[in-house]
């Protein structure tokens, strides 16, 4: 599943499959990026981004954008780490701060409470991307996926898979088609980039 343990000729046939899949919707799930634990009487919640989630994030969108993958509306979740990866990669990505909408119920979420929001809010954009924290994130993507399981999903890792929906509402548990697993630490997938 991860792109950056393939070759070229992988990253080819994945954008030849999503191009063939153009009636799909998109799905990117993405781990906030690395936070600072330096203040030890800081709530969870108001966490700010290290350097490295600072360099992680841009980074992270701006293999998205190599291969295309702009989200239409970005659900996150509200945590200061969390909604500044999300500000971060929109603007990367160039996508207007208004897309961006933060929902409590994404913090620290399970994968039945990730699946509810996406399914009340996506409506039928083709492309969403949600941002929200481990184990919740990663568990998600694992039951979302026809493919591969990951183990874990590292601070700001990017899962996103196609799916055939009308509309976001009708999401189900292994049906997402084509996943995609990239990481900052992924040194293949960034080389791929250049």
């Amino acid at each position: 599943m991860s792109l950056g343990k393939a070759g070229k000729s992988k990253v080819q046939a994945l954008e030849a499959g999503r191009k063939a899949a153009a009636g799909l919707k998109r799905l990117t799930l993405v781990r906030h990026a690395k936070s600072d634990w330096s203040l030890p009487d800081q709530q969870d919640w108001d966490r700010v981004l290290n350097k490295r989630g600072q360099q992680d994030a841009p980074e992270m969108a701006r293999r998205l954008r190599s291969r295309k993958l702009k989200p239409d509306l970005i659900l996150s979740s509200p945590a200061v780490r969390a909604l500044t990866t999300a500000s971060i990669m929109a603007r990367e990505l160039k996508v207007a701060a208004d897309l961006i909408a933060p929902d409590e119920r994404l913090y620290l979420a399970d994968p039945e409470a990730i699946l509810e929001v996406v399914r009340e809010l996506g409506g039928d954009v083709k492309h969403l991307m949600v941002l929200g924290h481990n184990p919740g994130i990663t568990e998600c993507a694992n039951r979302l996926s026809t493919g591969d399981q990951i183990d874990n999903m590292p601070t700001c890792a990017v899962f996103t898979a196609s799916f055939a929906l009308e509309s976001w509402a009708d999401l189900q548990w292994k049906t997402g088609q084509q996943a995609e697993f990239d990481y900052p630490r992924n040194m293949a997938s960034a080389n791929e980039r250049d």
